[in-house]
């Protein structure tokens, strides 16, 4: 008996031996969805920028002047992939740069293929361009392998972590992320409290303050992190972000400052390029340092972790590749005993790979606090933590379904 014939008379082998009939990709569509939200006052706070040296561009120190919430218009764009025989894969929110990426390079490629292939579609949309190492076209591979993920979920009527390999816990714990909060100190006192006593026993607070604005803006950027230590007590945790703001020099002086208070990490302190800024940070200080939710693929990954630049990987799956590259960049930080904690730009992609992965690689996801109240607007069961945890769901796919109650205008859009 050949082979393939073989193969054909084994249940748990059947798909590889035929593709299943109606699977193949049909089209591809953006929906961009609009209708009102409310915001919430008090969330303008900046963090510091890498434009900030120069002074046209560096604001002023932000107040909390407190006010009413109001209604706002608000939109979102998500990615629908359609198969031959009507099973859909759904993704979303996405980034518009990606979005067009797929509209105008990939969709004509991508139709007519095997919708259950990933690892194959993933690879072929990555060689298919001199430019799909990074940027808006890894972006959009990205918004495309998420979207695939969640179609291959509802092919096998199964969650995505299931997919995975099976879930490793029931709840995933989420540290809160407080970009765009006041970092006034007596604002800082009441949120942080207030976020601790809803469970978020690990908090990040995003820093202000870059090396223009000198000894006074360092010594701000110092007493951030002894009034969220003094508040929340030696059980928190509490991180940092600079976003690239900062230079070698500046951070190992805030560093030395701050180790008595314990910090989780600091992140981000230089743009990606600089790598051995990174491993110099890393080797002055105790403090644990943290970057990657600009990594656009294990590769990048690799460089920073073998240079020995961070214990903390933040790859972030809307922007590294999707899913499929996130596992694999999981794979690669186990073996240098480093941990993998998604940014949180989304939390649908990042909490099903926690979910799948081992506790020591993958403790944590980011929830930006202020963000997510309102970035699944338009979805029905938007993951959101208790008592700091979040509970898995147990749809199929990625469980995102949305809300026609609160979609006031529904419009294809199409970039070719």
């Amino acid at each position: 008996m050949r082979r393939r014939e073989l193969l054909a008379t084994l249940p748990g082998l059947a798909l590889a031996a035929s593709e299943p009939a109606g699977i193949k990709i049909a089209a591809i569509e953006f929906w961009k969805l609009e209708g009102k939200r409310q915001a919430e006052p008090g969330t303008g706070q900046h963090q510091v920028q890498p434009i900030h040296i120069y002074e046209e561009h560096r604001p002023t120190p932000y107040r909390d002047t407190g006010g009413q919430a109001r209604t706002v218009p608000t939109s979102a764009l998500y990615l629908k992939i359609k198969t031959e025989g009507g099973l859909e894969g759904l993704y979303g929110p996405i980034d518009k740069e990606g979005a067009i990426v797929v509209d105008q390079q990939l969709k004509s490629y991508l139709t007519g293929k095997n919708a259950l292939a990933g690892e194959k579609l993933w690879d072929q949309m990555h060689r298919s361009n001199r430019h799909s190492r990074a940027g808006a076209y890894m972006i959009g591979i990205s918004a495309v392998d998420n979207a695939l993920w969640d179609l291959r979920g509802r092919y096998f009527k199964a969650p995505v972590y299931q997919l995975l390999g099976g879930p490793t816990r029931s709840k995933v714990e989420a540290y809160g992320s407080c970009l765009g909060y006041s970092v006034e100190p007596e604002q800082v006192r009441r949120r942080c409290a207030e976020f601790f006593k809803q469970g978020f026993r690990h908090q990040k607070w995003f820093l202000a303050y870059g090396p223009a604005d000198g000894t006074a803006g360092l010594k701000k950027n110092v007493e951030l992190v002894a009034t969220l230590r003094e508040t929340m007590g030696g059980e928190a945790e509490i991180m940092f972000d600079a976003f690239m703001g900062w230079s070698l020099d500046y951070a190992i002086m805030w560093a030395k400052q701050v180790e008595r208070f314990r910090p989780r990490w600091i992140e981000e302190a230089f743009h990606m390029d600089k790598l051995e800024s990174f491993v110099k940070l890393r080797q002055s200080t105790s403090v644990p340092v943290a970057t990657g939710e600009h990594f656009y693929g294990r590769w990048e990954t690799k460089r920073f972790l073998e240079s020995g630049a961070i214990s903390v990987v933040q790859a972030d799956p809307e922007w590294c590749g999707g899913v499929s590259e996130l596992v694999k960049i999981c794979a690669i930080a186990s073996t240098y005993d480093a941990q993998v904690i998604p940014h949180g730009h989304s939390v649908h992609s990042a909490l099903h790979v926690v979910a799948s992965q081992s506790p020591m690689t993958c403790p944590l996801v980011e929830f930006l606090i202020n963000k997510m109240s309102s970035y699944y607007h338009f979805e029905k069961n938007a993951p959101t933590p208790v008592n700091g945890m979040i509970e898995l769901p147990d749809r199929p796919g990625f469980g995102i379904e949305l809300d026609p109650a609160k979609v006031e205008k529904r419009t294809l859009v199409k970039w070719t």
